[in-house]
Formats: structure tokens, sequence, C-alpha cells
């Protein structure tokens, strides 16, 4: 059985406890943390998936309800289901991002950021440009009780107000207690209501006008909202 916050696209598990999707979104941030740690210039997407496992295990995550994704270099525009170009390693001067979907105490974390390594001004401008656009939605959230879909289409303005692209295919989704997919939540971007505190995925990917490099930032929107 379930209970549902407002609607059955805010529906969770019997189980469900806000403090322990907490938890999960904190232990979630400490692995991204610990294999940006282990990251170095050489490395090849393959490897650096097979040492996030390594951290998973190291930390005790329960499971992932969703693969491992590391992006590098060129790779960074793409969305998570499309394939990465094979072949690409981390260079010296270039950026990275880590998209964790991870279950502890029964409970789904999903944080994503991105890094860069030596010395990329450019890289590193749309780094913090992916940042700075998820905290300036995430306010329009708390302070102004935007829907999911009007958080979407006030991102893509003040993306293309900062001089970015855009990615209006990454549209953010619900997490809860494991597995959050039988409640059929879709994606935020598509709720036509103001999405409860706790329950929703925040994605903003950005990519360079014209060079082949783009940068991800995620997390979970929480707190008191004050409108």
């Amino acid at each position: 059985m379930s209970r549902a916050q407002g609607t059955t696209r805010e529906a969770v598990g019997a189980r469900f406890d806000p403090a322990l999707m907490l938890r999960a979104r904190e232990r979630s941030w400490a692995a991204l943390q610990a294999i940006r740690a282990r990251m170095q210039p050489g490395i090849s997407e393959p490897e650096a998936v097979a040492l996030a496992h390594e951290v998973f295990a190291e930390l005790g995550s329960e499971r992932l309800w969703h693969r491992p994704l590391i992006r590098i270099g060129r790779n960074t525009t793409k969305g998570f289901r499309e394939p990465s170009e094979p072949g690409v390693r981390l260079g010296e001067n270039d950026s990275y991002f880590i998209d964790l979907g991870l279950v502890f105490d029964g409970h789904e974390g999903d944080v994503g950021d991105t890094f860069v390594v030596g010395h990329a001004p450019q890289r590193q401008a749309c780094a913090d440009a992916a940042r700075a656009l998820f905290r300036q939605v995430a306010d329009a959230w708390r302070h102004d009780g935007l829907s999911g879909r009007a958080l979407y289409a006030f991102a893509a303005q003040r993306a293309a107000a900062m001089g970015w692209r855009f990615n209006q295919a990454i549209k953010g989704h619900r997490v809860s207690d494991f597995p959050h997919a039988i409640h059929h939540g879709g994606d935020l971007g598509d709720l036509d209501r103001v999405p409860a505190s706790g329950l929703w995925i925040l994605e903003i990917q950005l990519a360079h006008p014209s060079e082949p490099f783009g940068a991800f930032h995620e997390d979970l929107l929480e707190g008191n909202r004050l409108s």
C-alpha cells in the first residue's frame, strides 16, 4: 500500500521516512565526493565507473536504482540515455560530471555535479553556471511557488540569458523509498502543480553554445517553501 502527498504523482510507500530521504541524499553526496577524489587525468569512463563501484561497496550502498554515469570531455553534452563516444579519457585541462542513483536504508539518493581538472576557464564557467542555475530554479520553487512545468520554463529562460544551451530533454523526476518507479510520478518538468519538498530531483544540464562540452548538476528539492 502507498500513501499520497496531494496527488498520486507524489505517492510514497508505507516505509517512507523524510529523514531517511535526507540521509540517503547526504550519503550519496559523500559517495560522489569520494569518486571525485580518485579521478585523475588519463582515466576513461569505464575505468571511472569501476572506481565508483568500489566506492559504493566501501560506503555501504545497498544497491543502485540507476547505473552510475560518469561523462568526460565531449561526452558531457550527452543526456542520460545517449551512449558515450568510446575512447574518451580525462585530459590534463578537462571536465567531467558524475551522476549517481544510490539506495541507502531503503531510500533513494540522486545527486550529480561537474568538475574541472587543470586550467580550463570556459569549462569551469559552465560548471559554475549549472550550479548557479540550479540555485536560481530551486529558489524560484521556494519563494514563488512555481509548478514543475514552470520551473523548467524558467530554467530555459535563465540559461539563454546566461549564454548557455539548455538541455530541454532533461526534466527532473521523482525519488522516494525504493522503488519510486511503481508510483509513476513522471517528470518534474511535466508536473502542473507545485512539487512537494523531499520528493523531486531537479536536474540542470547546460552546454557551451559552440564548443563540445557541457555541465550537469542535480539534487533534491527540499526545504520550506516561503510562498
